[in-house]
């Protein structure tokens, strides 16, 4: 049976041309459940490596944006610190893709629309590897976290609960 050819998305376009190393894992998509856990369930991967990205808007600095493990929820108190802001929320679905370019559960923090400051949840650090969406539903990238940090110039912290 031949393999199915896997369309490179934006995202994976800038990672090549910034010769970063990672890899293109299709899985099935549900599209009554974009949950994190449905798609670490579809690619057989523990929940602790399968990162979401969240955007968040800060009542001092505008968008920004949280990567954290995909079971957890963000600590809305620790994301404002961490961003310099007093306060932060969850942006409202229907700005997702005017902000980022992205639609939820094809969201990444690679190749937005804009560049925002980018928080990594820490936990990403105890991984050779984690899963990050390559911006399409279905589709994610297997990638360094280090590479992800250093790519996305992202800091880390304690943000999931």
């Amino acid at each position: 049976m031949a393999k199915q050819k896997i369309e490179k998305t934006n995202a994976a376009r800038l990672l090549d041309r910034a010769k970063v190393a990672y890899e293109l894992v299709p899985y099935t998509v549900d599209e009554d459940n974009l949950a994190a856990t449905h798609v670490a369930e579809e690619l057989g991967e523990p929940i602790e490596q399968v990162f979401k990205t969240l955007v968040l808007r800060g009542d001092r600095n505008g968008h920004f944006v949280c990567v954290i493990p995909g079971d957890k929820e963000v600590n809305l108190k620790v994301a404002a610190k961490v961003s310099g802001n007093k306060s932060a929320a969850l942006i409202p679905m229907k700005e997702l893709l005017p902000t980022t370019g992205y639609i939820r559960g094809g969201c990444t923090p690679i190749g937005m629309k804009r560049r925002f400051p980018t928080f990594i949840d820490s936990s990403c650090l105890n991984f050779d590897h984690i899963f990050i969406s390559a911006g399409v539903r279905g589709l994610q990238l297997r990638i360094n976290p280090h590479e992800l940090i250093r790519f996305t110039e992202a800091a880390t912290a304690e943000l999931a609960e």
